[in-house]
């Protein structure tokens, strides 16, 4: 199919290269943009306001997340998750400091050495089944303190959800960050999915985040239907200073921040972010019923949040992502990730369990 597509609905200045009605299972980064974001957009769009976040709409989004964490936070707007996460880990960091995290997260396996590059942190990281770290797990790396021949293990952090689609609890956060703190260390979080957790948990987001005893958070949002953008969550202010210069240090300082700032606030504002993750896991949960059924496939993990992970055939994904794109996780075992979007439709769902069946199936 030509994925050139014209339509006489666009502007005579836009042209539309790409087929609307063209789906896959790859990322939730590859969905577009929430109907609203795109109002809230345009809205922010007209006359003038003071850069660099001194505009009326990167106030008006600290207001709008302290009903979400309560007041005493910091919030600090930045172009991307990578960039959240290494300005994070920064704040709260020594230049001898390293961090504890799970060998599956995103710092250690898909950022391009940035928390170690750009960052100057060493990454201690630990292997484990499900995505999620334990204080016995974090004892594994927690140790040479005092030990000048030892990168210091200073901070450790978690991703909600996790990598492998599965949620941490309040309590299981708790736990986390009282061992953490125990031992003069800090926690930080790796919200990219944040929303897709708090839909799952189906308690306020605080209850896992700051009263869970979290420092800082990484609060995502292109995966939920933002353009780009995500916010740095201060919980602690003692515990994360300096960001004010680290984020302009490290090219994450946006002038025309209120661009960032409306989209948080419209997905914030009404629980559109909560909406959109809502169904996002559904539909999760719906390919997961749809495909568990399939001779051939094993789905290997929880399925908590958009994510769906499973063994399938090589050559059989193969064929299939002819239709539908969709990612290898672990090639050497032959399992595959698919992930639901906002826009994910039950159709398709449906169309593309049809396609792994048939093809299944015709081996």
């Amino acid at each position: 199919m030509n994925d050139s597509v014209t339509d006489t609905a666009l502007s005579p200045a836009a042209t539309r290269l790409h087929n609307p009605n063209s789906r896959g299972f790859a990322s939730d980064n590859y969905s577009g943009v929430h109907p609203e974001v795109l109002a809230a957009l345009a809205a922010a769009n007209d006359g003038h306001q003071v850069a660099y976040g001194e505009d009326v709409y990167t106030q008006r989004l600290l207001e709008v997340m302290e009903g979400l964490f309560g007041a005493g936070i910091e919030i600090f707007p930045v172009f991307n998750g990578t960039g959240a996460n290494v300005l994070s880990l920064q704040s709260l960091l020594p230049r001898w400091g390293a961090v504890v995290c799970a060998s599956t997260a995103h710092i250690n396996m898909d950022e391009n050495g940035a928390p170690e590059r750009i960052g100057g942190m060493k990454l201690l990281q630990v292997p484990t089944s499900d995505g999620k770290l334990t204080p016995e797990l974090i004892d594994r790396e927690a140790w040479g303190f005092g030990d000048e021949h030892r990168a210091q293990p200073l901070a450790v952090s978690i991703t909600q959800t996790t990598e492998l689609g599965t949620c941490y609890t309040a309590e299981e956060v708790k736990a986390i960050a009282d061992h953490v703190h125990s031992k003069g260390m800090k926690l930080h979080m790796d919200g990219a999915r944040l929303a897709n957790a708090a839909a799952h948990l189906g308690i306020p987001v605080r209850e896992f985040t700051r009263d869970a005893g979290v420092d800082i958070l990484s609060f995502g949002g292109t995966k939920n239907g933002l353009v780009f953008g995500e916010v740095i969550v201060v919980m602690n202010p003692e515990a994360a200073p300096g960001l004010t210069y680290l984020r302009k240090m490290n090219m994450q300082l946006g002038s025309k921040m209120r661009f960032m700032s409306a989209q948080f606030i419209a997905l914030l504002e009404n629980d559109l972010w909560l909406r959109s993750a809502g169904h996002a896991n559904a539909m999760a949960t719906r390919l997961r019923s749809a495909v568990e059924s399939i001779p051939g496939i094993a789905v290997t993990q929880s399925t908590e949040s958009n994510g769906v992970f499973a063994i399938l055939p090589a050559a059989a994904a193969n064929k299939v992502r002819e239709q539908f794109r969709f990612y290898d996780w672990d090639e050497a075992r032959s399992e595959v990730r698919w992930m639901c979007s906002f826009d994910t439709t039950e159709a398709d769902v449906d169309a593309f369990a049809a396609a792994l069946r048939q093809e299944l199936i015709a081996e």
